[in-house]
């Protein structure tokens, strides 16, 4: 599981809007913390280690029974490998509605529960590589890409394209002498990014706009970071989105995807890359590039 942090997008979900206590709901699923008990005649079509999945008439419901200290990115690998994988659910976007459903059920204002989250994540981040969490779980698998990111970002000011829960530009916006702006295509995700890097006290810009068409002008910032973005969409769109990168790169654009068998569609991925893929890619921007692998693969271009 490599990106989980890079969902699709979706458009509908508003990751800060009003709950009950306990409880989340939306048009097509419902998610309750188990301290707010299904009723009873609601029997389960399945349970997991933390998860109930139940019919609640044309809705998904979902209980579970994780806690504040529980909630962190890894939830997304629990999601996955106890209902998605096993085909109790499928769809990105049923995904994402589960996913943001966990963390407002789980405390009960809206901020507090995404801060709660960001936190708990940020802090697993940084923690040694050998102590991050279990082998497979999602935060271990990003580490080493946040990792390599952040050593080839030299200091300067950087767009990141498509930051969906932006914890790459929080981590590039702790560093000195980085000035970061995040992007991405979903109003509310980006609202929840803007929302708290202010309760970390993070200076971020942040845009609502199509990797392929982002409203700054040429050479606006040292480096583009297109980072686990690009499996998400397909080829055409993907190769604007590099066009716009290196035209908006005085130095460098750092793209990395996953390497996967077949597009992991939990987590809306359209597509898959291998390094002949990403040279092909690089050879078609007509600059000095350099591909290489480390967890996934990666494509460097020298913009300057």
């Amino acid at each position: 599981m490599s990106d989980a942090g890079q969902f699709s997008g979706s458009a509908t979900i508003d990751p800060l809007a009003r709950s009950s206590p306990g409880c989340y709901r939306d048009e097509a699923v419902v998610v309750v913390h188990e301290r707010h008990d299904p009723p009873p005649d609601r029997i389960p079509i399945t349970r997991t280690r933390h998860f109930g999945l139940h019919r609640d008439g044309h809705r998904v419901l979902v209980s579970h029974r994780l806690e504040p200290h529980e909630l962190d990115n890894d939830v997304a690998g629990k999601l996955a490998d106890e209902l998605f994988a096993p085909g109790w659910l499928t769809g990105a976007e049923v995904f994402e509605r589960v996913f943001t459903g966990i963390v407002r059920s789980t405390v009960d204002d809206s901020v507090d529960a995404w801060s709660t989250f960001y936190r708990n994540t940020l802090a697993r981040i940084r923690l040694p590589r050998d102590a991050g969490g279990a082998p497979h779980s999602s935060i271990s698998a990003m580490v080493p890409v946040y990792s390599r990111v952040l050593e080839l970002v030299p200091p300067g000011r950087v767009l990141d394209v498509g930051s969906c829960f932006g914890f790459l530009a929080l981590l590039l916006a702790e560093r000195p002498g980085t000035a970061v702006v995040a992007s991405d295509i979903a109003n509310g995700t980006v609202t929840l990014l803007r929302t708290i890097a202010r309760e970390l006290g993070l200076p971020l810009g942040a845009l609502v706009c199509d990797g392929a068409r982002v409203p700054l002008p040429d050479q606006a910032v040292d480096t583009v970071t297109v980072i686990h973005l690009l499996e998400h969409l397909d080829p055409e769109h993907g190769e604007a989105v590099l066009a716009e990168a290196i035209r908006l790169a005085r130095r460098r654009v750092v793209v990395a995807v996953p390497f996967e068998a077949e597009p992991t569609a939990a987590y809306g991925h359209l597509r898959t890359f291998d390094t002949a893929e990403l040279h092909r890619l690089g050879t078609g921007t007509g600059l000095p590039y350099e591909v290489d692998e480390h967890h996934g693969g990666w494509l460097i271009i020298d913009s300057a």
